[in-house]
């Protein structure tokens, strides 16, 4: 051991100042890169915890691990807690156990609590908050949504309602990750409120992002397709319906990615109400009918006799009236009346069109080519072909011709080449694709061992380039007249510095000489 420190150290004294430089920092170098390999193979592999955290859940969280003596990483700005690998499911356990993270609000684990002696109108309140506080939750969890507030206004609760029309309004806040939110994305949303609260319609579920944007005013339903958005909207959704419909029917006979249909809709816009009366004087027909008869009787009669004193005595009175005339009169009298009310036929038809009715419709279609012949020419389709397949299109679309029109124009069907790539290019690109992001998770696995590795190379290589010129063990021991000598004669072995070596350490005489030898020699 004692020998190997002396050759090193003898070799120490041979190299230049350049060379002693060199390898000094070639030996820092590579210390330095043994030492960070070996503080990064102890590292614990760090795995995701939690993402997406409120500033209130990351904190709650990053205590609980301080008081476990748990390493951790916090990333993303304090909304990502990375924890060792093997920790992780066992910390979600017990972090959910305690109720963390407990997400953005309050939700139903308001009422875990008994609470007793609060007025209905608490209680009412905390059920509202808890609604908030769960939909603010679900929301959240949705792709592209980083945070959301709910705001729900209810009706209050009264025995008497003044006005009926007084309904459940939402607002709905949200925090994108990306520039923009999907519409059907922002419908969900709109759907999801809605159906948590009774009594609230979509249309009235109000959806703004952090931008200020409300998202929600282009999806609400107008029946009457009053505004320009609801009309534009409308016939977007008719003619893409029209157009999958047609494309369906097409790609079993072409292909998939072969066609591309466009439809072009006129939609009516306008509502129209028509109400037609007609009276047909031919169908008469009896509506009532009253008869009257009236029957009169009448009978008159009558008497004579004497007058005065003699006809009011007694024994002259029975002779008096045997003598008497009796004349009498009778009437009769008979009237009939007869009154018939007849109605003339009628009809009332009331017509009533809604906006939305397609006025006309045209088709526009692109056909692929089958492809490339053994000639290296196009395959195109026969006349016969495509005018089979503008016939499909027509019979899908249920077109009619109008007065002076022919059903062929309403329809443009034409053959043209694709400009796109084949399938098993994509699929190679994807299979690279693939392949390339494997390799480089493999790589970042290795890639401390692999720089160790090349300081070490890089290290060998420089030793390696370094010259060592030879020089006997004591020469840098002789006197200063030998070296001035030695230095004359350009560091050749000369016999005055022979002879000095020789006279200081005879030992030192086969050393010299081999290196002369070797000197002479080359």
């Amino acid at each position: 051991m004692k020998n190997f420190s002396q050759s090193l150290l003898s070799l120490w004294k041979e190299l230049g100042l350049n060379q002693r430089v060199s390898l000094a920092i070639a030996a820092c170098v590579l210390l330095a890169g043994m030492v960070a390999l070996v503080f990064w193979s102890r590292r614990p592999d760090m795995q995701l915890l939690y993402g997406r955290l409120s500033e209130k859940d990351a904190a709650a969280i990053i205590s609980q691990l301080q008081a476990q003596n748990i390493p951790h990483k916090v990333l993303g700005g304090g909304s990502t807690v990375y924890v060792p690998s093997d920790q992780v499911y066992r910390l979600r356990m017990e972090l959910a156990s305690k109720g963390v993270p407990s997400g953005d609000g309050v939700g139903f684990e308001i009422f875990d609590k008994g609470q007793f002696g609060l007025s209905d109108f608490v209680q009412r309140t905390n059920y509202l908050r808890a609604l908030q506080g769960e939909l603010a939750r679900t929301i959240s969890q949705l792709d592209g949504v980083r945070s959301a507030r709910v705001m729900i206004v209810q009706p209050e609760n009264r025995l008497l309602l003044t006005d009926q029309n007084i309904k459940p309004t939402a607002s709905v806040f949200v925090e994108l990750a990306r520039n923009r939110m999907d519409p059907d994305a922002v419908n969900a949303v709109r759907n999801l409120v809605a159906n948590a609260v009774q009594g609230l319609q979509p249309d009235q579920v109000a959806v703004v992002d952090q931008r200020g944007h409300v998202l929600s005013e282009e999806l609400k339903q107008d029946p009457t397709l009053g505004t320009a958005s609801s009309q534009m909207r409308y016939r977007q959704q008719v003619e893409d319906y029209l157009a999958k419909k047609v494309e369906s029917m097409l790609v079993p006979v072409v292909g998939a990615n072969n066609a591309i249909v466009r439809v072009s809709a006129e939609i009516e816009t306008e509502s129209t109400s028509l109400m037609q009366e007609k009276y047909d004087p031919e169908g008469q027909v009896v509506r009532s009918q009253t008869v009257t008869e009236d029957t009169s009787n009448s009978t008159e009669a009558r008497a004579g006799g004497a007058v005065g004193i003699s006809a009011n005595t007694p024994e002259k009175a029975g002779g008096a009236a045997e003598q008497q005339t009796k004349p009498t009169q009778v009437t009769e009298s008979n009237r009939k009346n007869r009154t018939t009310s007849y109605e003339i036929g009628r009809s009332v038809t009331n017509i009533t069109r809604m906006p939305g009715t397609v006025r006309s419709l045209t088709a526009s279609v692109f056909v692929a080519e089958r492809g490339v012949g053994s000639d290296g020419k196009p395959l195109k389709r026969s006349a016969e072909e495509l005018a089979a397949l503008k016939q499909v299109v027509v019979n899908a679309l249920g077109l009619k011709a109008q007065p002076g029109q022919s059903v062929d124009s309403l329809v443009s069907l034409q053959e043209v080449a694709f400009q796109t790539e084949p399938i098993s290019q994509q699929i190679q690109q994807i299979q690279s694709e693939t392949r390339v992001q494997g390799w480089l998770e493999t790589a970042s696995r290795y890639v401390g061992v692999g720089a160790a590795l090349l300081v070490l190379f890089v290290f060998w290589k420089m030793l390696k380039k370094q010259k060592i010129e030879p020089v006997p063990m004591e020469l840098l021991r002789e006197p200063p007249d030998a070296t001035k000598r030695a230095l004359q004669t350009n560091g050749a072995l000369s016999p005055e510095i022979l002879n000095e070596l020789i006279r200081q350490k005879p030992a030192n005489i086969g050393t010299a000489l081999r290196d002369w030898v070797a000197v002479k020699k080359s």
